[in-house]
């Protein structure tokens, strides 16, 4: 490829320095989301064999690559950090063509990308251990973290920019050689990432992608000689890659599904939590894991909030992510767009009451997966308002009081996020402490977080280790303790 993808061109794998096809001589279409008329690239349909190129590949560079001192290692991130700097605006028109957000949400994604790889990059001159008190005379006792080897990272469609780069830094900063496996929905984004590696110097064979569904993805899970996988994705399939992994004992990190509460109490500023209900539930079509799926609301406050969230949801414009104005883009495919229909279906039948909302949204553009911003009346035991439906669809709860909200918003197998709107600080120190997920986020909405705070979750949100931060360097190194008597002979 050599230069920054273009619309329309192939995508292809990045082996062992070189960028090529897959030996099945098969490929998946991708399409605009907004408009299935514009074929957006074709990329690889790879295959195990394929994975073990490029797996072999890391493996020959994984000697070298952990002999280059940690700063070095740094300073290539810092120029990839450079190169991203530099194309901006042409990476966030490709997330936006591929994926279907609108173009602010794509540059704030790039943003967000750039953030984290700042503060990691920097890691390569923080990693270090610890010296320890000896118990005996004349030795001297300390511990030191090395890399796992080969990582696989699996990297998902809804943030192509940002999870991959969250995934790549601190493996490569800590020492690792890296197969990269991206969603198959969003090859363009993640063949520009690996490229920008490759332009920045990053040696052959430390950083390898194949593109592909579930046969690459298999191989990196089953493969001997890869020590580590980072996955972000559904719960379901994080299950059977843990289930896959404990065969042989392999270490692997689960960032998976949510369905995030916003509790609002009725001492919250309610235009604050009202804009905290519609950026959580509708930003980036609702297609994030930290989406705000569940608004538990007071009962004094309830219908007059719920009104509120109707009359915002029904003012936000839908179409195309690129459109001047747009507020929200599509979904990203034909079976994204059928999952949100049949859960809202799912709803009517349990007999949640649609506010706003429930269809489809007709365009100008040909076959656009665009649909409505909805609002639905839920009780907690509903399907609806229990399992993620990844899609722009609130469920509206109503609460006696806040033991009650807070009961509701752990009552699900879930437990990425939390928000709570509230002036009460006894109250916001009570919810912080019940509450059953791994971000809490008070009088702001429950997305997004610091680029040097851990990011993961609990129960079925989150396995095996904390993304973003510092704590992300305990998944892609081992810990290695020494004793060093130093008494004279």
């Amino acid at each position: 490829m050599g230069s920054f993808p273009r619309i329309g061109q192939l995508t292809l794998n990045f082996i062992d320095g070189a960028w090529e096809e897959s030996s099945s001589g098969k490929w998946t279409d991708r399409y605009d989301p907004a408009d299935q008329s514009i074929l957006v690239t074709r990329a690889p349909d790879s295959t195990r064999a394929d994975a073990i190129r490029a797996i072999n590949a890391a493996a020959r560079a994984a000697g070298a690559w952990r002999e280059l001192p940690a700063p070095k290692r740094g300073r290539l991130l810092f120029d990839w950090l450079t190169w991203i700097d530099s194309r901006r605006d042409q990476l966030a028109e490709l997330l936006t063509a591929e994926e279907g957000k609108i173009l602010a949400e794509s540059r704030g994604e790039i943003g967000r990308a750039r953030d984290i790889l700042e503060y990691t990059a920097g890691m390569g001159r923080r990693l270090g251990g610890k010296v320890m008190p000896a118990e005996d005379q004349d030795v001297f006792c300390y511990t030191t973290c090395q890399p796992l080897g080969v990582v696989g990272l699996i990297s998902p469609w809804n943030f192509p920019v940002a999870i991959p780069v969250w995934k790549l830094a601190p493996a490569l900063v800590t020492g690792n050689t890296v197969v990269l496996k991206p969603s198959p929905i969003t090859p363009m984004t993640a063949a520009a990432l690996v490229g920008g590696l490759d332009e920045v110097g990053v040696p052959r064979g430390v950083v390898n992608l194949v593109h592909g569904d579930s046969e690459p993805a298999v191989e990196i899970v089953q493969n001997s000689r890869i020590n580590g996988v980072s996955f972000t994705g559904s719960t379901k399939v994080g299950k059977m890659i843990a289930s896959a992994a404990a065969d042989r004992l392999l270490k692997v990190q689960l960032e998976l599904g949510g369905k995030n509460p916003q509790i609002v109490l009725g001492d919250a500023d309610l235009e604050l939590a009202l804009d905290g209900v519609i950026a959580g539930a509708f930003g980036s079509t609702g297609q994030r894991c930290t989406a705000t799926s569940r608004a538990i609301i007071a009962d004094g406050i309830y219908d007059d909030f719920l009104s509120r969230i109707v009359e915002r949801a029904k003012a936000i414009k839908v179409g195309p992510g690129s459109t001047p104005g747009v507020e929200m883009g599509p979904l990203v495919d034909a079976r994204a767009l059928d999952r949100v229909k049949q859960y809202v279906e799912i709803g009517r039948g349990e007999g949640a009451r649609v506010c706003s909302g429930g269809v489809p949204v007709e365009t100008e553009q040909s076959g656009g997966l665009f649909y409505a911003p909805t609002v639905l009346e839920a009780n907690p035991s509903m399907e609806i308002a229990k399992e993620e439906v990844f899609g722009p669809v609130l469920s509206c709860i109503r609460a006696r009081d806040l033991d009650e909200a807070i009961s509701i918003a752990n009552g699900v197998r879930y437990g990425l996020t939390a928000s709570i709107f509230t002036r009460d600080v006894s109250k916001v120190f009570r919810f912080a402490e019940k509450s059953e997920a791994g971000i809490v986020h008070v009088n702001r909405p429950g997305i997004g977080g610091y680029s040097h705070a851990p990011f993961g979750g609990l129960k079925e949100s989150g396995y095996g280790g904390r993304e973003v931060g510092d704590q992300v360097i305990e998944f892609y190194t081992e810990a290695k303790a020494v004793y060093i008597n130093y008494r004279a002979s």
